[in-house]
């Protein structure tokens, strides 16, 4: 889960202090959550799959397909 948030980061050009931002919250916490240092929370989890347009499960890793499950 921690290299998908990190390489989903990359692939979109963004900074660590980007996505925090878009988190409300500090650029060293989310660079813990990237380092595999803090366990990330399931509301971060959920915002993170709405920036990147994916879905929470790839993020997690129960799925490698990037884009969202259909409506």
């Amino acid at each position: 889960m921690y290299a998908r948030i990190r390489n989903l980061r990359e692939d979109s050009d963004k900074t660590q202090k980007e996505v925090s931002e878009y988190l409300f919250c500090d650029q060293s916490l989310y660079s813990k959550y990237e380092r595999g240092l803090r366990e990330v929370p399931v509301g971060i989890i959920i915002k993170l799959a709405a920036l990147y347009g994916t879905s929470t499960d790839y993020i997690l890793g129960l799925t490698d397909e990037k884009r969202p499950y259909k409506k």
